[in-house]
């Protein structure tokens, strides 16, 4: 029983791969990709993690509890991002850098502990999470060798995506031997939403029209936005 999420954190860690490396080829393109990218965070935080974290809310937490959770992602992240670009320091600068693709692997590692915790729980609710996991992996590839074009470099954007690519399989791992109380899911969830949507909003939309300030740029992020509606209709 065992093998089968395992199984399944292998395929998620061949999709990220698969998606950040397809992202490498097409890196002469990046102001496009930028906003392709940036419509699919905000998707994804939109269509995935806030419905996901009002799921798991039940009865535990109110919807308004779950949006404060969500606003508490988005200003941690913004206060973070500002503090460490005040810093003048060099290796403040790189930390600034690292910052969204690295949320970006504790996304994928969440995603992996969710395979993890819910085939301890209900065989089917393991495969319907681990589908849904699955579903936009490739897409997970995509933005962490976005951001790390974006803000780094090409041999930053393959170390992230490297991590990015294991994350999925440890998470798996560790939620096949971990309990985690189930009222914390959905905070988390709802966290990471906020977060999300600071990084696709603030950092990728403006990045990708400095770089293409062509109205394709708005047309392929409203293109992310609609294939992550389409990706998390199928998978739920």
């Amino acid at each position: 029983m065992t093998l089968v999420p395992l199984a399944f954190g292998f395929a998620a860690m061949l999709a990220t791969l698969a998606g950040g490396l397809l992202a490498l080829r097409l890196r002469h393109r990046i102001g496009l990709v930028l906003g392709v990218t940036a419509g699919i965070v905000v998707g994804v935080a939109l269509f995935d993690l806030v419905p996901e974290a009002l799921e798991l809310a039940g009865d535990r937490w109110t919807i308004r509890a779950m949006m404060a959770f969500s606003a508490m992602g988005l200003g941690g992240y913004m206060l973070l991002d500002r503090v460490l670009a005040r810093i003048p320091h060099a290796a403040a600068a790189s930390w600034r850098g690292d910052l969204g693709p690295a949320m970006l692997c504790v996304h994928s590692l969440m995603d992996g502990l969710g395979i993890g915790i819910a085939f301890q729980i209900d065989t089917a609710a393991g495969w319907m999470i681990a589908l849904a996991v699955l579903t936009h992996d490739v897409a997970d590839g995509v933005n962490t060798v976005s951001l790390s074009l974006a803000a780094r470099s090409e041999a930053a954007a393959r170390r992230w995506l490297v991590l990015n690519g294991v994350a999925p399989m440890l998470g798996v791992v560790i939620g096949l031997g971990l309990s985690i109380p189930a009222g914390m899911l959905a905070p988390l969830m709802a966290l990471f939403a906020g977060i999300f949507l600071y990084i696709g909003a603030c950092e990728l939309v403006p990045r990708s029209q400095s770089l293409d300030p062509r109205l394709r740029t708005s047309f392929a992020t409203l293109a992310g936005i609609a294939l992550m509606l389409g990706v998390t209709h199928f998978a739920h």
